[in-house]
């Protein structure tokens, strides 16, 4: 079984990418972050010509997530149950389903802005009802993962250079531990492997030469609990897909099961 999550950065703007290589990866299920777009005009008619069912929490131009699956897409939930608002506003960040033996979430992690940000400490207290949202399936039986753009660096070699981060969010103490309260909600860090270079980015800015020079993040993350890690037999990060004209930002990070 192969699941992938991907930040398309606007799936309408990233639709032909996408579907291609949807029909080239062989990509059993496919969590997707910043859709930027309405249900209305998420593309489920487009995917359901190549076998995918899909579901989309999405209300408009910013954030939304998505799940495409060609394995099922039973017990959806949508929303992070206990989620802060923002604003005012339950943001389109979560939204989980069983697909076939695995359950998954596709999420959406706030990005934090600034540190002195009201966004940073929204961030915090979404990272938080995630962790608290997640802990019965991460101690369950069945293969479950977290999976998404989470706007964390988990260490600091996770960053190109941890120098240019310093005072910024993705990188801070607090943000790190949120990522410690997952594990030890029983969860695990499934570590791609790099295509190229020494270390699995999966974010390159568009500005100042970021990809190819390299200068990249790793901050779209898989974490799943035990028998989901157990199962895992490949992993990486397709960095082709950030190669070329009308590129997202992000690269697919791939998962292989043997469920």
């Amino acid at each position: 079984m192969r699941i992938a999550t991907w930040n398309v950065n606007s799936i309408t703007a990233r639709l032909p990418r996408l579907l291609a290589w949807l029909e080239s990866s062989g990509t059993d299920v496919l969590c997707v972050q910043e859709t930027k777009c309405t249900a209305e005009q998420f593309p489920a008619a487009e995917l359901r010509e190549l076998g995918y069912e899909s579901v989309v929490n999405a209300t408009g131009r910013w954030n939304g997530v998505a799940l495409v699956s060609r394995v099922g897409l039973d017990d959806v939930v949508t929303g992070l149950p206990g989620g802060p608002e923002y604003e005012g506003v339950e943001e389109p960040r979560a939204l989980s389903a069983t697909c076939g033996p695995v359950r998954v979430w596709s999420v959406y992690v706030p990005n934090g802005r600034e540190v002195a940000h009201d966004h940073y400490a929204y961030k915090l207290r979404w990272l938080e009802a995630l962790r608290a949202a997640v802990a019965d399936d991460a101690a369950g039986p069945r293969p479950f993962a977290v999976l998404g753009d989470f706007n964390i660096a988990p260490t600091d070699d996770d960053v190109w250079d941890r120098s240019a981060f310093e005072g910024s969010t993705h990188v801070t103490a607090p943000e790190r531990a949120a990522l410690e309260g997952l594990r030890g909600a029983g969860l695990s860090d499934v570590v791609p492997r790099p295509l190229k270079y020494d270390h699995p980015f999966t974010y390159w800015d568009y500005r100042q030469l970021c990809f190819p020079k390299n200068r990249g993040m790793r901050i779209d993350l898989v974490y799943g609990n035990k028998p989901f890690a157990d199962a895992v037999r490949d992993g990486y990060v397709d960095r082709e897909e950030r190669k070329g004209k009308g590129a997202s930002d992000h690269a697919p990070v791939v998962v292989d099961l043997e469920v």
